[in-house]
């Protein structure tokens, strides 16, 4: 069952994204997604084959996640950690998060290999590939953060502007100032910006930290990235 949140919580931006926009974020999602999934498709059966064999597990990781406007959705990863890993709890949390994690994992997760069955997500429309990124039910913090800065109405991405701003690095309360951000500064060349230095991030493997809490910091020590316009 889908969790839904009161609609009238939501603060809407005072800057909302065109029609012309919308249309055509969501069109690039169907058409790029899905042309990523068919010339992906080998690379996925073999990542999906590596993970299972790795794990002793389904190839598949599902997880309940919030969507936008507070209705949940399923969405799909690889699975990078053990079977035995606490369920639905965010990776921060964990005491020793690489206890869990596999071998096969360690890599994807670096790489952000795991995220690409998420393609599927984005083609059925839980997703875009730029949004801020769907996070576990139990995160109330950074939900309820998102929600009073705006972000709660916008659709969750595959990366997004707290992603290239630091990514595990950055504490909850900045995630949901740049998440707001974002929700306040849509638009087609801010998308085009993120996922471009996604790529690069990911190069670098920059911002990646498995478990543990980032230091708490006030929303003035790190600039946003002006990423949107």
């Amino acid at each position: 069952m889908q969790k839904v949140l009161v609609l009238n919580d939501y603060y809407v931006p005072a800057k909302r994204p065109t029609r012309e926009y919308l249309f055509c974020k969501r069109a690039l999602d169907i058409v790029v997604s899905f042309l990523m999934l068919l010339l992906l498709l080998p690379v996925l059966a073999v990542v999906a084959v590596a993970a299972a064999a790795d794990t002793h597990g389904s190839p598949l990781f599902v997880q309940e996640r919030m969507g936008r406007a507070g209705k949940s959705f399923r969405v799909y990863k690889f699975r990078t950690m053990s079977v035995n890993a606490p369920a639905n709890m965010p990776t921060y949390l964990f005491n020793d998060a690489n206890s869990y994690i596999s071998r096969v994992g360690g890599f994807l997760r670096k790489t952000s290999l795991d995220e690409l069955p998420q393609l599927w997500n984005i083609l059925k429309g839980d997703m875009s590939f730029v949004g801020p990124r769907p996070v576990v039910l139990q995160e109330t913090e950074l939900l309820d953060l998102r929600r009073k800065n705006g972000a709660g109405i916008v659709r969750p991405g595959l990366t997004g502007l707290a992603q290239i701003s630091g990514r595990d690095d950055v504490c909850v309360g900045l995630k949901a100032k740049f998440d707001g951000e974002y929700a306040a500064n849509m638009s087609l060349f801010g998308d085009i910006k993120i996922f471009l230095k996604t790529f690069i991030n990911v190069l670098r493997s920059e911002g990646v930290t498995e478990g543990g809490q980032p230091e708490l910091a006030t929303t003035e020590e790190k600039p946003v990235e002006k990423a949107v316009s």
